[in-house]
């Protein structure tokens, strides 16, 4: 195992219980009555985070939102900016969508200066609250330091207790401030020294973005689990979480940022931009997130030089040739699903249809989510296309299942619709593991693969005719063009096999006596 001072973690591998068969058919159950069934937000994977910089335009600000606008599929909770003109920071953090706040020329005033870094956020640690929307910013010895990042540290939770003790206040329950406090405490002489010193005492899955005076810094973990992006518009530099965001604002794409390297851009007195790599003295082979391209990237992203929507494509193309069936339909659940239908349209020769419209325009705070009001299910949020489903045997593409819930009051929308059948693809192996990289998953016990002994029992609660899940294999090859490696993974796929490839020190080290809240304040609003 590595040192903990080294850029490369050490492994942490678990062994996934057998796959269940690939393919059940239904046979007539009674579905259980559960709360869970009503839940509209619940039965899903939450995006994670995204973040944006630019060094040395006059128009940073601005970009940054524009940036920021394009990764807003990556976090709705809440979104921050923070710039600087020369002489000294702002910061703008509000809690809702990018275009709810910074499109209003006021606020973008109050963000003077040629270099600023945004984050979207959606919490996977830390409460929702306004003091934990990023960039956190602190006063440094040298000046002051902005950081943001998307994912999250897995000795995060074990290394703000440690800090804690030795007298630190933390004034956020996020992790990304407990970066700050290392950053603080490093003895190195230079913010770039300090800033490298202190990620390297992190663990886990993260694309962070630090502005300081003169200085754009981008970092991505050891593993290469998060993305991170690097363009440039008007000879600037800039770093993004996907490349949407590069063609947003008509940028060029120079590269990925690679697995445990380190960028640092800095304005010189000329005002002309060097720009420093630093690159791990041992380097792992990268592992990207597969579920990147299964859910969260946007389509038309390339994400480690690979086409996000090419991917789902393939992957319906995959399932097909694994899980064929006899129908007059193919239908996406809509958004996520609809690459892979197509897909599997093409390769089964069955017609695709937008069976299921999505009304892009219920929130979250849509309306309060009284249990008379639950009972509408999935119904605020999609709707039958029933001139498409009656009389037809339907075969739905999901890009994954979680708990179920969702797919159940989808199928029974299709044959409420007129469906004479309705079967389940799913463009994913079955999730049976918790992510700890900044995927909101549920606890183990709530996911569907592990509340039913096999796929027919799946099946039977979801109410489908059949259900079959791509394989792992199936998977590696539409992403990556080859089957997965037991030996090495090329993937991070955790979620699916178990293999997770970091330490998960907080994880594993959590005791009874611990404390379970990261904080005593509750914020009000």
């Amino acid at each position: 195992m590595a040192p903990r001072n080294s850029l490369l973690p050490g492994a942490a591998r678990v062994t996934a219980p057998p796959a269940p068969e690939a393919l059940a058919w239904r046979s007539p159950v009674n579905h259980p009555s559960t709360d869970d069934r009503f839940d509209i937000d619940g039965d899903t994977l939450h995006e994670e985070c995204g973040v944006f910089g630019i060094l040395g335009h006059g128009d940073a600000a601005a970009l940054t939102a524009l940036g920021l606008h394009a990764l807003q599929h990556r976090g709705q909770e809440a979104a921050g900016i923070a710039s600087f003109d020369g002489r000294q920071f702002y910061q703008e953090k509000h809690m809702g969508l990018v275009g709810d706040h910074y499109t209003d020329p006021a606020v973008l005033a109050k963000l003077p200066g040629a270099m600023a870094i945004g984050h979207t956020r959606y919490s996977t640690t830390g409460e929702v609250a306004l003091r934990n929307v990023q960039p956190l910013f602190a006063e440094l010895e040298d000046g002051g330091i902005a950081i943001a990042h998307n994912g999250n540290f897995t000795n995060g939770l074990t290394l703000r207790r440690q800090i804690i003790a030795t007298g630190a206040i933390c004034q956020s329950t996020s992790d990304t401030e407990v970066v700050l406090h290392l950053i603080a405490r490093s003895r190195h002489a230079s913010t770039t020294d300090r800033f490298i010193d202190a990620i390297r005492q992190m663990e886990g899955g993260y694309a962070m973005l630090a502005m300081t005076r003169t200085k754009l810094i981008a970092a991505r973990d050891p593993v290469g689990i998060r993305p991170l992006v690097m363009g440039e518009l008007d000879g600037k530099p800039i770093f993004c979480s996907e490349t949407c965001a590069l063609d947003m604002i008509g940028a060029r794409y120079i590269r990925d940022v690679e697995n445990g390297e380190v960028i640092i851009c800095e304005i010189q007195p000329d005002g002309s931009i060097s720009v420093e790599e630093r690159k791990p003295a041992r380097k792992v082979p990268e592992r990207p997130c597969l579920f990147e391209y299964v859910y969260f990237a946007r389509p038309d992203s390339i994400v480690a030089g690979r086409s996000v929507y090419s991917a789902r494509k393939h992957m319906g193309i995959n399932l097909a040739k694994e899980a064929p069936v006899e129908a007059d339909v193919v239908v996406p659940v809509p958004d996520g699903g609809t690459p892979a239908a197509i897909g599997y349209a093409q390769q089964s020769g069955i017609p695709f249809e937008l069976g299921i419209i999505r009304n892009h325009y219920v929130g979250r705070t849509f309306i309060e989510p009284t249990q008379s009001i639950r009972a509408f299910g999935v119904k605020l949020k999609h709707s039958a296309n029933r001139a498409e489903i009656a009389g037809k045997r339907v075969v739905l593409i999901d890009d994954s299942i979680v708990r179920g819930t969702t797919s159940v009051k989808i199928v029974q929308m299709m044959r409420d619709a007129g469906a004479t059948e309705v079967h389940i693809r799913v463009a994913s192996p079955m999730i049976h593991y918790s992510d700890y990289y900044g995927i909101d998953t549920p606890d183990p016990e709530k996911l569907l693969a592990n509340q039913h002994a096999d796929l027919a029992s799946m099946c039977r609660f979801i109410g489908a005719d059949s259900l079959a899940f791509l394989s792992i294999d199936g998977l590696y090859d539409a992403v990556g063009g080859e089957k997965r490696n037991p030996a090495a993974p090329q993937f991070t796929d955790h979620y699916f096999t178990g293999d997770y490839p970091t330490q998960l020190t907080d994880h594993n080290g959590h005791t009874k006596n611990e404390p379970k809240k990261l904080s005593l304040l509750k914020e009000a609003g």
